[in-house]
């Protein structure tokens, strides 16, 4: 029920809020300093995926730069028409790769169909980013493996009937290229994606939220009806 309240009231209560928020804050600048703090781990297994350049491997996806991130798109065997929900993050996360390259940092999405169907979904959302399909290698199921921590409420498993064998892998990956040699820093899935989606941080700020009803959204954003 919403409450109607006197400016002096609604100041009061958003100081409180405020103070809330400002913790908040001051605790995310801590978690990201212990993530940059991770151990690293060297990548010993050669992965090459199909680019617009031709095969590549995980080195050379770098594109000259020391840090890369990977953002694992649901698009393959099991989820032929592209995932609405990656769909959706990846229209908040295209802008930034320009900005990010100029911190050393190669954004790419990459996915399990051929690289034609990923070429031809990108254009349909009018996206400039490199988008590599990774089909036939091991390089989904091995990080999703190395990322993976069940718990009592969801546990993926592996295997038949996993979350990678019946919906792709929906996640990020971070990687630093030292002396020739990559290596693993950081990954997150499912849900651990979420922070990167500025929609969702608006709609957590809009009067209502994010609301309850997501049987039709989020969509496509050319499958919403135009009045």
């Amino acid at each position: 029920m919403v409450r109607v309240a006197t400016r002096e009231e609604w100041r009061a209560a958003y100081e409180r809020q405020l103070a809330k928020e400002k913790e908040l804050t001051r605790r995310a600048t801590e978690l990201a300093r212990e993530r940059q703090a991770l151990p690293w781990v060297a990548v010993d297994k050669t992965y090459e995926f199909d680019t617009e350049a031709g095969r590549r491997t995980l080195a050379e996806l770098f594109d000259g730069r020391s840090q890369l991130i990977v953002r694992h798109f649901m698009h393959g065997p099991n989820t032929p028409q592209g995932c609405p929900g990656c769909t959706f993050e990846t229209d908040n996360l295209v802008g930034a790769a320009p900005h990010l390259a100029h911190r050393d940092v190669t954004f790419i999405l990459s996915s399990r169909s051929p690289l034609p169907v990923l070429t031809a979904y990108k254009q349909r959302m009018g996206w400039d980013i490199e988008w590599v399909s990774s089909g036939g290698t091991d390089f989904d199921s091995d990080f999703f493996g190395y990322m993976h921590v069940p718990t009592p409420r969801r546990d993926f498993g592996s295997g038949s009937g996993s979350m990678l064998d019946v919906m792709e892998l929906m996640a990020l990956s971070c990687f630093a290229l030292e002396d020739g040699v990559v290596y693993h820093t950081y990954s997150t899935y499912d849900r651990g994606t979420e922070a990167l989606n500025a929609t969702w941080q608006l709609l957590d700020r809009a009067p209502k939220g994010r609301g309850e009803d997501f049987s039709d959204w989020p969509r496509k954003r050319d499958e919403y009806p135009h009045d």
